[in-house]
């Protein structure tokens, strides 16, 4: 039995890494977490440790991507702030994923009024763009991590609550969805123990492609002065720091700037790796 589990996880990875841009997002995603939990730990200065002689600075020796305005290394409170924006990208997403699930697990199930209500609600709650939405909810809510995590993942939920929506409508025809009523299942457990495990896989990929947007729109947040705040050396954080200066110190601006778009394009990458290993119809 452990050696046909171990099979199929070697055969996910294999499906997982056929392609290139699949293993590219894979490496660089893992790098990029693995310096980000490991960088600060080895670089010789601390994320408030001020060289007064650097301000400003562009990369050098000692400083590789240069000082911020305060005369603090750059790399280093990238490095930090990665750790913020990793997790509120996936905190958000999973919190998103979860109660959108319930949403569409609930309207998919039940159907006629139960449906109708609470898709109607959805189509509200979609009406407005997802990054005015998260502005409203982060200035009402006020500055912080979880507040941050509250914004960004109120604008996710309805896209969520759609698609399980969806697969659940195909899964209540299935055979199993009738045997479980005939033997008197009760409500939770069809939801949470039969349609769940069936639409398990296209909340992975959501989720996971989630992840890039969700960062991005911390970082906006914290760019317009929402979200997280200064000090907290967080990605989008550090390009309002920057953006005062981008003509005369560009180093600013760019570093945390490109660190962004190659995590972005790496969560991307994978999550079109996962896409095709865990869907059938894309299996070879």
């Amino acid at each position: 039995m452990e050696k046909k589990k171990t099979s199929h996880s070697a055969e996910f990875f294999r499906r997982l890494t056929k392609g290139w841009s699949s293993k590219l997002g894979l490496i660089l995603f893992v790098l990029i977490v693995l310096v980000c939990v490991i960088g600060p730990f080895l670089s010789p200065y601390g994320i408030n440790d001020v060289d007064v002689a650097s301000i400003n600075a562009g990369p050098s020796k000692e400083h590789w991507f240069g000082c911020d305005t305060m005369g603090r290394d750059l790399l280093t409170r990238l490095l930090v702030g990665g750790r913020y924006s990793l997790i509120l990208g996936l905190s958000a997403s999973l919190l998103s994923a979860l109660v959108g699930s319930v949403f569409g697990l609930v309207a998919g199930y039940q159907g006629g009024a139960v449906d109708s209500v609470i898709m109607r609600f959805m189509d509200i709650w979609s009406a407005l763009p997802g990054l005015l939405l998260c502005i409203l909810v982060s200035a009402f809510l006020g500055p912080g991590f979880f507040p941050t995590v509250i914004a960004l993942t109120v604008g996710n939920i309805p896209s969520v609550a759609r698609m399980i929506r969806g697969q659940v409508l195909s899964e209540r025809t299935r055979e199993y969805m009738e045997a479980s009523k005939v033997i008197n299942c009760s409500g939770f457990s069809i939801l949470f123990r039969h349609l769940l495990p069936n639409t398990i896989q296209p909340i992975i990929i959501t989720t996971t492609m989630a992840i890039g947007g969700t960062i991005t729109m911390a970082a906006s947040l914290s760019f317009i002065g929402l979200g997280i705040q200064p000090p907290t050396p967080e990605w989008g954080a550090l390009l309002a720091d920057g953006r005062r200066y981008i003509m005369v110190y560009p180093h600013l601006i760019m570093f945390p700037g490109i660190i962004i778009a190659l995590t972005v394009l790496a969560i991307n990458l994978l999550g079109d790796g996962l896409r095709n290993a865990l869907d059938p119809k894309l299996r070879d």
